[in-house]
């Protein structure tokens, strides 16, 4: 598909665009949750402390990813808005913005953060395991560029229509990384610091390619360089309006997570973390169509939203709801039926296999999390498609610290119905927040129709 193609493609109908961009969306996460796994399996064979020390640096590591996502959801946004609105200027404008912002964060930040580095892992409670997160942490945070550069530069090629493009980048990071972890870990004997830097390099082989396709084969939409860049403040606070946000959503999850795990000890001691922390993850796996779709909703409703096209932004809310719907009931019908066996993944030895069960009825309740999701995700990326990624953050707070801690705890602790009612109160939780958001968006495209037709 050729650039024009591209861009015709997100100008055109809403459902078809959707529908292209969202598949090769879902491939890039899968491939990026593949990358992530692969440093934890290949450390596992270090040893426990060389394990213990990776989970601990990961929070920190997941900040970087965090300020990526950032920053490409909000020149993904503009860019989109710009596109719709046919101001190629703007466009070509906000894509180097986004490149400006991302090498102005990657001088400033690893100066800031890798002499703090060893005392924020010692207040986290890694003790002996200290050196070895620094070591690995000193790495990968000294070449921070090469992961934000990785995520911006992936958000401009999505921004454009360029999905598939996107995932090829996914594709080789995701790939070297398996293939070189364990060269470096093992055969050249570099240990976890090995870990760290395949994990550069494979992020830098992607960023050469995107690189590539962007300077030098010049064959993208997009022209990001010093001749169309003209810095303006109005810019910057625009993809910060989005993508500010968009880092504090991902802090507010980590913040729930925390106390999630906290009224799971509560109740049922530290074997529920455990059993959550594994249900979680297939969870997450299953999430990954409805994030698909709601990224591939972003461009589009940020270029429906920028031509000003208020009735083809209502229908793509409308129709990427549905299809999440229908994506979602699928898989929780799987999860729900396939418990048993999905459980065994996390129980497969003498010492885990008492979990099976637990994480099986974990599964049978936290499926319907899928169910309560839809409508609160879509809604949520068509504000950050308008540029509105403040309400979305209002959102994603009042849906995650507000309704679902409130209802966990009334329900697993006051009510005294355990962990499965810490699981329950999060659906309901979910479910109510995801009504708010719904409707929230509903009453938005609501007034943008009204408005524009006085």
């Amino acid at each position: 598909m050729s650039k024009t193609d591209n861009i015709e493609l997100i100008r055109g109908d809403p459902k078809v665009a959707i529908r292209k961009l969202s598949v090769p969306t879902m491939l890039s996460m899968l491939l990026i949750m593949m990358y992530n796994l692969a440093d934890s399996l290949w450390v596992a064979g270090l040893g426990s402390d060389a394990l213990a020390a990776l989970g601990f640096i990961s929070p920190l590591f997941f900040v970087i990813v965090g300020i990526g996502n950032g920053i490409g959801a909000g020149a993904n946004s503009l860019i989109a808005r710009a596109i719709g609105h046919k101001d190629k200027a703007l466009a070509d404008n906000a894509a180097s913005h986004s490149i400006f912002i991302t090498i102005i964060l990657s001088i400033a930040l690893p100066l800031i953060l890798i002499p703090l580095l060893s005392p924020i892992l010692t207040l986290m409670g890694a003790g002996r395991c200290v050196s070895m997160g620094v070591d690995y942490g000193n790495v990968v945070f000294l070449f921070m560029i090469v992961f934000l550069f990785a995520s911006v530069a992936s958000a401009i090629l999505r921004a454009e229509g360029d999905v598939n493009r996107s995932m090829y980048a996914m594709a080789i990071t995701a790939i070297l990384n398996i293939i070189i972890d364990p060269i470096f870990i093992y055969v050249l004997h570099m240990g976890i610091v090995g870990a760290a830097w395949a994990t550069v390099l494979s992020s830098l082989i992607s960023c050469i390619v995107m690189g590539y396709w962007i300077w030098i084969k010049k064959d993208t939409y997009l022209r990001i360089n010093r001749k169309v860049f003209n810095y303006a403040n109005k810019v910057t606070k625009d993809i910060c309006s989005v993508a500010i946000p968009s880092m504090a959503e991902n802090i507010t999850m980590s913040a729930l997570i925390m106390i999630i795990n906290g009224m799971l000890t509560i109740v049922a001691g530290t074997t529920a973390v455990a059993v959550y922390a594994s249900a979680a993850r297939i969870n997450q796996f299953a999430m990954i169509p409805l994030f698909g779709i709601g990224t591939a909703m972003l461009t589009v409703t940020g270029t429906a939203y920028g031509a000003h096209d208020y009735k083809k932004l209502k229908e793509a809310h409308r129709y990427s709801i549905i299809l999440g719907y229908g994506v979602s009931i699928l898989l929780s019908i799987i999860m729900f039926f396939g418990s048993d066996y999905i459980a065994l993944l996390f129980a497969y030895t003498p010492e885990s296999a008492p979990l099976a069960p637990l994480i099986s009825n974990a599964l049978k309740i936290l499926c319907l999390f899928l169910i309560a999701m839809p409508a609160g995700i879509m809604s949520s990326m068509t504000f950050q498609g308008v540029g509105k990624g403040l309400t979305s953050f209002i959102i994603t707070l009042c849906r995650s610290i507000i309704f679902e801690v409130i209802f966990g705890y009334v329900i697993g602790i006051v009510l005294g119905f355990g962990e499965f009612g810490v699981y329950a109160g999060l659906v309901i939780g979910c479910a109510c927040g995801s009504l708010l958001s719904y409707a929230w968006c509903k009453l938005f495209i609501k007034r943008l129709n009204k408005n524009y037709t006085k």
